[in-house]
């Protein structure tokens, strides 16, 4: 037996280091043992002390300690396991956790603490005595606990809801003398007994508990429909051993024939070896009455189907597995009688494998149900293998030869190519066999200095068994040759050779395009002066006409200080004609004025390649010899041929494009400018189509706490007279903004022109915002707004405060000559600890009519005090009281419409954390409701009025008003 225990901590730093590098070789090798013994599970030791290898009895153990409250820390896979002491047993191959210790598990996200664990790697098991068990939904206790993968059994255990709510005395919980939890989908304990504040009241055979999500639930709604009559929707949770987990369906209609439907939806994860998952939804349900709430036909039930399965199953000497995915889908529910994919069942395989030398595809698609009347375009039912190998080098002196192969076969049923007479005959959907060959072929290789040349060819051919053909052939060779700085000038030639032949009986691989083609290209790059660059590209077709060419591009690109330049032209070299032209030019230099030091360069001795240089002495220059740092001029337009003719009243339009010139006028720090522009349509008269300016200053002494920024843009149209324009002034928080957007030839029936709108504010963000407005639509015909108004918003908050109040008032204009206010709310909330108080009121006018025989229709709604009160812990109030008035008036030109006095509502809230209760009251409408809340959702219990009292999860024991006497 051989112990090492440490010593105590040397007072050198040496001894320090040595004693760590010891105790770190040694927790190294044993999690490697542990990792090694466990097989299945890894075991990674990530905080420990002392380390012993012991040997009692013929087996072997490994003692991990911690003395300190720090304790030991393991990691099994992705479980984290913490105790004072663990015992690994090398034979048995189990972890005993001594004293108190915790064992968290990473897949059900568990929690189990306990005294005197024992963990089986082997089994993945768990077992102990007096147990805590927790997780996000439960806490649970058993005398004796035992954990398999997927369960946990305890016995004499006590489970509750309410633990994660922190509450001293659970609200209600379950005793029970044994409990089988599945962790994330049910709890069932047998018989058990349900405690209410921690005091027996009734005793239950068995108990399920679900413990997952809200779409896991059980779900229940029961109705009644004027055309089905009583209706009841059940979803009804269940679960086949820790693996499958399912949802019953249950559907009845009282009026339908048949009257019960039902169905399910069900998941499995990994239920056999080769099978990862596979979830099935299927429904049956009784088919819809008609709009007479006559039963359709002979009645009958409608199908949704919805079934997939995948996974992998293993391969000798294949680098991945075999993948699969297998789909059946059918969906009748909410299709008419006449649909024709009613009562189609669509199927589909796909499977795939790799081996190190190629790759298989096997692709089944089917389809049952009534054939298709009408050209289905992409395949609807087919049986396809396809073979890929993988691509593959073979060298070649000078060069290396890349070859790609891919062979695909198999029967398809789609629709018809209509320029394929055969097929057009068999319908407007065909099925034949089709075998497609395809390949790519590259061949690359260095000639000389800079000089590179590389040929390529690549093949589509498919063979149908109809006995047509297609073919796509594509040959090409390309010589480039590479000279200048970094390759940055070259000079490529291209030859392509492309050829479709055939016509194939599908359309959805029908061969498009042309059938025979030959284009010569050249492309040329080149720096013929620093930093300006050209560019020629020409493309030559033999089998083209002249004037389907197209046309030789040159480029032109200069950005030499202060000019910046790029140009575009395309020249139809077979006819003459200028196919388009683009520009783009900026003259300006904001650094001219600056001096640069260039530094000295020392005197360079002479080489057997290079002469020497003498030394230079240091100096200083400018970016550019642009007179104006402060101005920069830009211009841009263009010309493109013109393809249609003019209409007979305009004359043809000559093909150049509109040309924008602009001036930009900056100030010291570059935050200032101002630039105008000026746009010319060379096809309208006169030229000038608009005029634009915009301008941006920022004054001020602290740039930062009292900037003065003034700021705006504005556009006149004069081909289509219309002036657009913002200009705002912005100091410190507050900003004055001017909008306006006019038509200065407007309709003759048009009753403005555009709007004009004045504004006044601080910027949006603050804790107190504000904003006054005026303006409207404006006519310019008669000088005056139109329909103006005033409008005013305020937003306030602070902690525990908010207070948010708007207003539009409407003054005398042109067409409109009433003053009076047209909007308003207010809206504001107090809190302080426990108690809040709220308010809200609004009212609106809206006016139908022309005056002065208009009606204005008034809107009152309040909600003038509400009135909040939490009871219980500061922390965490258990129980909110509310107490509200409401009311809403309608006026209709000064008559009262309807009678809704104002209401005092009362309301409470009654949160258990693991359970709410909400009740409401409106007493003088005499209307109430009580709904109760569980984990992830709300059930209504009872709803009433004067109409009467209704039991939405019970219509039956709904009671009607009594008639009036």
């Amino acid at each position: 037996m051989k112990v090492w225990t440490p010593r105590r901590r040397a007072k050198t730093g040496r001894r320090s280091a040595r004693l760590a590098r010891r105790l770190a070789a040694v927790l190294a090798l044993g999690s490697a043992a542990l990792g090694t013994l466990a097989e299945a599970r890894t075991v990674k030791i990530v905080t420990a002390q002392t380390l012993e290898l012991r040997n009692v009895d013929g087996q072997e153990l490994v003692i991990i300690a911690s003395p300190d409250t720090a304790g030991v820390e393991l990691q099994v896979d992705d479980d984290l396991v913490r105790a004072r002491r663990v015992e690994f047993n090398r034979t048995r191959r189990t972890l005993t956790l001594i004293g108190a210790a915790s064992y968290r598990t990473a897949k059900d996200g568990q929690t189990l603490r306990g005294d005197n664990l024992v963990v089986d790697l082997g089994t993945e098991s768990l077992t102990g005595q007096d147990v805590l068990i927790s997780d996000r939904e439960l806490e649970i206790r058993g005398e004796d606990v035992e954990r398999v993968p997927g369960q946990l059994r305890a016995n004499k255990g006590y489970f509750t809801p309410c633990a994660k709510c922190g509450r001293t005395t659970n609200d209600y919980a379950f005793r029970a003398e044994r409990l089988v939890v599945y962790p994330g989908d049910r709890l069932i304990a047998y018989r058990a007994q349900l405690l209410v504040a921690e005091v027996p009241v009734l005793y239950l055979p068995v108990v399920v508990l679900p413990l997952n999500d809200e779409a896991r639930q059980p779900k229940v709604q029961v109705g009644r429909d004027a055309v089905d009559g009583l209706t009841v929707e059940a979803d009804l949770p269940f679960a086949v051993g820790s693996s499958v987990l399912g949802t019953g369906l249950l559907r009845y209609y009282q009026n339908r024939a048949p009257s019960l439907g039902g169905g399910v939806d069900l998941r499995a994860y990994a239920p056999f070896a080769a099978v990862d998952r596979a979830d099935l939804y299927l429904l049956l349900l009784p088919r819809p009455l008609d709009a007479q709430g006559k039963v359709r036909g002979e009645g009958g039930l409608d199908t949704d189907l919805n079934f997939s399965v995948r996974g992998r199953v293993p391969l000798s000497e294949a680098t991945r597995d075999l993948d699969y995915v297998f789909t059946m889908q059918r969906r009748d529910i909410g299709r008419s009688d006449t649909d024709p994919e009613r009562g189609v069942t669509r199927s589909e395989l796909r499977a795939s494998v790799e081996y190190p030398r190629y790759r298989a595809e096997l692709n089944v698609l089917g389809r049952s149900g009534p054939e298709p009347q009408t050209a289905v375009t992409q395949p609807y039912e087919k049986k396809e293998v396809v073979l890929d190998p993988k691509p593959f080098t073979v060298p070649l002196p000078g060069g290396d030869l890349s070859a790609d192969f891919k062979v695909t076969a198999g029967e398809y049923s789609a629709a018809s190519n209509p320029f394929s007479p055969s097929a057009v005959r068999q319908g407007p959907n065909i099925t034949t066999t089709r075998l497609e060959e395809a390949h790519e072929l590259r061949y690359a290789r260095p000639l000389w200095t800079g000089a590179s040349l590389e040929l390529s060819n690549s093949f589509v051919g498919r063979y149908y068994g109809t006995g047509a053909r297609t073919v796509q052939l594509s040959a090409s060779g390309q010589l480039t040759q590479r000279w200048g700085v970094q390759g940055r000038q070259s000079l490529s030639l291209r030859q392509e050779y492309l050829r479709y032949e055939g016509t194939g009986p599908f359309a959805f691989d029908a061969v498009s395009g042309r059938r025979l083609s030959a284009p010569l290209s050249l492309n040329l790059n080149t720096v013929p002066v620093p930093d300006t660059t050209f560019t020629v590209g020409y493309v030559r077709d033999p089998f083209l006409k002249a004037e389907h060419q197209q046309p030789a591009r040159f480029g032109v690109t200069v950005g030499r200080r202060p000019l910046n330049l790029n140009a575009a032209l395309a020249y139809r070299l077979g006819t003459g004609e200028l196919d388009s032209f683009t520009y783009a030019v900026t003259l300006g230099d904001p650094e001219s004025g600056q001096l640069r030091l260039v530094p000295a360069v020392p005197a360079q001795p002479a080489t057997p390649t290079t002469p020497a240089q003498p030394a230079r002495p240091a100096y200083y220059q400018r970016s550019s010899a642009w007179p104006a740092p402060r101005l920069t001029l830009g211009l841009n337009g263009g010309y493109a041929r013109v393809t249609s003719v003019g209409t007979p009243d305009k004359a043809a339009p000559s093909g150049l494009q509109p040309f924008t010139v602009r001036a930009t006028i900056a100030g010291d720090d570059r935050s200032s400018n101002f630039s105008v522009s000026a746009t010319f349509d060379p096809d309208l008269t006169p030229l000038l189509s608009s005029v634009g300016a915009e301008y941006s200053l920022v004054r001020g002494f602290d740039t930062v706490l009292s900037p003065l920024t003034v700021s705006g843009r504005e556009t006149l149209g004069v081909q289509f007279p219309r002036v657009t324009g913002t200009h705002s002034v912005t100091w410190r928080d507050y900003t004055l903004t001017h909008a306006h957007d006019l038509n200065l030839e407007q309709a003759q029936m048009a009753r403005d022109s555009g709007t004009v709108s004045f504004s006044v504010g601080n910027r949006a963000g603050r804790a107190t915002n504000w904003q006054l407005a005026y303006g409207g639509a404006y006519d310019l015909r008669r000088g005056g707004f139109t329909r103006p108004a005033l409008t005013g918003t305020l937003t306030t908050s602070r902690p525990g405060q908010r207070l948010n109040t708007s207003l539009s008032y409407n003054l005398p204009g042109l067409d409109q000559p009433h003053a009076e206010l047209g909007r308003a709310a207010l809206d504001g909330e107090w809190q302080s600890g426990r108690f809040s108080v709220s308010g809200y009121a609004s009212y609106s006018r809206v006016r139908s009519g022309t005056a002065p025989d208009d009606k204005a229709t008034d809107t009152y709604t309040f909600e003038p005090l509400r009135l909040g009160v939490a009871l219980g812990k500061a922390e965490q109030p258990s129980v909110y009281l509310t107490a509200a008035l409401r009311q809403r008036l309608v006026y209709v030109d000064g008559q009262r419409q309807g009678d809704d006095p104002l209401a005092p509502v009362l309301g409470f809230t009654l949160d258990r954390c693991c359970w709410a209760m909400q009740g409401e009251w409106d007493v003088v409408k005499g209307r109430y409701r009580l709904t109760v809340g569980l984990p992830g959702q709300f059930y209504p219990l009872l709803e009433g009025g004067p109409e009467g009292t209704r039991v939405p999860l019970i219509p039956s024991l709904s009671r009607p008003a009594d008639p009036v006497r």
